[in-house]
């Protein structure tokens, strides 16, 4: 069995950004020499995720607004009590999660026609990580 883990490295100018990271994962799994196996991609950090989904301007818009009607940034979470300002941050990514598993299917990533693989970021403005872990034959 083939493996490879790599860490990707985020740091956003703002409090919430989209990272397109489908090139770089791909890269990843050309890199491992997996033909056929699983490739999971895991934020590493309470107040990011990873998004797969189509890469178009509107649906990112859609996709900010139905998360600030669910989790608005507000200031009376009880999270906020600990002295923190990123309550909405936290349950920003546990509605969207922090991982995925893709497959891999003839050393490529198999995504449907208009998938693509993202990092979210709820609470930028510092480093933050994702670990990228590719398993099979």
């Amino acid at each position: 069995m083939k493996h490879l883990t790599e860490y990707l490295w985020f740091n956003t100018k703002g409090r919430r950004d989209l990272v397109n990271i489908t090139d770089t994962v791909e890269g990843l799994v050309a890199k491992s020499g997996v033909k056929e196996g699983l490739c999971l991609v895991s934020a590493m950090h309470i107040t990011a995720a990873i998004w797969v989904n189509d890469d178009e301007e509107g649906l990112w818009q859609d996709f900010w607004e139905m998360l600030e009607r669910v989790a608005p940034l507000r200031e009376d979470y009880k999270h906020h009590l600990t002295g923190e300002d990123n309550g909405d941050a936290h349950l920003k990514r546990t509605l969207v999660h922090h991982q995925a598993v893709l497959p891999v299917t003839k050393g490529k990533l198999d995504l449907g026609p208009w998938e693509q693989v993202f990092y979210a970021e709820f609470d930028g403005k510092r480093k933050k990580r994702v670990v990228v872990k590719i398993l099979g034959d």
